[in-house]
């Protein structure tokens, strides 16, 4: 070939051409696969214990299924926000999916590039022609994949006419010394923020015989340090207990590139030896033909390595990770904060909503409390009393108001009818505890207030029979809370059908009110007026913990393709 009139800008563009179409298919792909597998991936998680060796088998599977070790860390490092894992529990996640993200380039090193059309047409066809959501998601998946084999060929191709070119050649031999490449590597992988891309290009570089396995060695390592920015900068902005995954992720990487620095050669000869060779095949063919794998399973052995060695140190990581990022105490804040609501989570719908769903327990948790107090501090509180139960619905509101807001951000993603309808339950769960919260802090406050503005006394009795009614009603908020907490619709049903029960007690005591009114009591219009308010409000509350309730009994009886029961008046 004549070296001289070779067009580096038709290399160039072609190169990065072949790279975005690479990028592209595997943004699909992981996109999809997340959408897909994002339940999945939420229960595999959420079965972490402090036994490590689970917890990398849950980060190695999480990371196979969606193919990105990026994607799983900054998932761990949402989880850890969230405080649904300890620092100590991401650890052997974290480990896992170094593990988990090598199941990538082994399959790009399987030489199925010619196939990559097919691929591309049958995705395409699959979205076009068939109705179904979920075999449209399949369809996306194999067009993701069909297009990252297709970029990896143009690839080759694009630097096919390098081999030959004596510039080229010259800074490659510069790549000999494994500190520079090692560099290069992490700098391309942090700007590209996929090391899977990274690795698809050496896999590429290696087959066209421009760089030897050692050098690709050398540029592996570097991606596994390059791959950590994006945990790095999901963690912007976030509290220092949430940076801590990330800081474990890129010591535990580093270590392992300090680790195997100075057993590059023995690391390639291993992987020499462990994978298949082609040896009729002439010396360009033969390399073609034998560099992905031996680059492909060099890859493994780094991150499985790894594993084994550190797995013991996991105490130390965390031990490490607090010395360098020690918990800061958080003043200044005004009012209560979201504690699940991560936005890491939102572009996997699943775990988003799985998080709302947390969110909305945790804002019932401020609403139960307002309701049990209430009846006492309406019935025969003072009015600093009821300023205090007024005043906490304040956390209820900015709680409320941050799930709409979250729920909105998810909402703008691509959702499955099923989780469209499990955000609008979220919605109207929130709001339900929103408006009981209302009811305790303008009906029933107003109600006490009134109550001691016309030195009200409410008997003994009558206060029994009224709390009586309240225990009933907050035991129906209570079990539609646990309902929607556990997705049980048996507790959920149990909720619905006490409507009787708190009817019948409700109108006892409005009877026993009624008959009192005619009594020679000082204030006895105010007192039965204050009374029967009391049991209107709190009928109101056991309304609202019922179409909670109904929440979870609809969609469960949906889920398994059943009607649901009529529904019968509301009280």
């Amino acid at each position: 070939m004549d070296t001289s009139t070779i067009d580096i800008w038709t290399i160039v563009v072609n190169l990065l051409g072949g790279l975005a179409i690479f990028l592209f298919g595997l943004d699909q792909l992981t996109s999809m696969l997340k959408a897909t597998a994002g339940a999945r991936m939420r229960d595999i998680l959420a079965q972490v214990t402090t036994n490590r060796f689970k917890a990398v088998a849950a980060g190695g599977f999480t990371t196979a299924v969606i193919q990105s070790s990026s994607v799983t860390t900054v998932l761990v490092i949402g989880f850890v926000s969230a405080g649904l894992m300890s620092v100590q529990q991401s650890i052997g996640v974290i480990m896992g999916a170094e593990i988990g993200t090598t199941i990538t380039a082994q399959i790009i090193a399987f030489k199925i590039t010619k196939y990559a059309l097919v691929a591309v047409v049958a995705g395409f066809a699959m979205q076009l022609l068939i109705a179904n959501e979920q075999a449209k998601r399949y369809g996306t998946m194999i067009l993701g994949l069909g297009l990252v084999f297709y970029g990896m060929n143009m690839m080759g191709d694009a630097t096919r006419p390098l081999r030959d070119y004596q510039p080229f050649i010259d800074v490659l031999a510069r790549m000999d010394n494994p500190v520079l490449a090692i560099l290069l590597s992490a700098a391309f992988t942090a700007v590209i923020q996929s090391s899977s891309a990274t690795v698809g290009v050496i896999i590429v570089l290696g087959s066209q015989g421009l760089i030897s396995l050692e050098q690709g060695i050398s540029l592996v390592l570097g991606a596994n340090i390059g791959t950590c920015v994006t945990a790095l900068l999901a963690t912007i902005g976030k509290p220092r207990e949430t940076l801590r995954p990330a800081l474990i992720h890129l010591t535990f990487n580093v270590s392992g590139v300090l680790l195997w620095f100075g057993f590059i050669d023995e690391l390639a000869a291993l992987a020499r030896w462990i994978s298949p060779s082609a040896r009729d095949l002439p010396g360009a063919e033969r390399i073609a033909a034998d560099m992905p794998r031996q680059i492909a399973n060099a890859h493994t052995i780094f991150n499985v390595g790894n594993t084994l060695v550190f797995i013991w140190f996991t105490g130390a990581f965390a031990w490490f990770s607090s010395k360098i990022l020690p918990a800061k105490e958080r003043a200044g804040r005004a009012g209560i904060q979201p504690r699940f609501l991560n936005a890491t989570l939102i572009e996997t719908p699943t775990l988003a909503l799985d998080a709302a769903r947390m969110e909305v327990v945790r804002l019932a948790g401020y609403v139960l409390p307002m309701v049990r107090d209430a009846g006492p501090a309406v019935l025969a509180g003072t009015y600093a009393d009821l300023d205090r139960l007024r005043n906490r619905d304040t956390n209820v509101d900015l709680l409320h108001a941050a799930i709409l807001k979250y729920l909105g951000r998810v909402s703008r993603e691509e959702l499955t009818p099923q989780e469209a309808d499990t955000l609008n339950d979220l919605l109207s769960a929130a709001t339900l505890y929103e408006s009981i919260g209302d009811v305790v802090e303008t009906d029933l406050v107003h109600v006490g207030t009134e109550r001691l503005t016309h030195g009200v006394r409410v008997s003994r009795e009558t206060q029994e029979e009224l709390n009586n009614l309240a225990t009933h009603v907050i035991w129906t908020l209570e079990t539609a809370t646990e309902a929607i907490d556990r997705d049980d619709r048996h507790l959920a049903m149990k909720v619905i059908e006490t409507k009787a029960d708190v009817n019948q007690l409700a109108d006892r005591v409005s009877e026993r009110l009624v008959k009192r009114l005619v009594a020679e009591e000082p204030h006895r219009t105010s007192t039965y007026r204050v009374e029967s308010q009391v049991i209107e409000h709190f009928k109101r509350i056991y309304y609202f913990s019922k179409r909670i309730a109904k929440i979870v009994a609809d969609t469960e009886a949906e889920s398994r393709g059943t009607t649901p029961a009529p529904a019968k008046n509301v009280a």
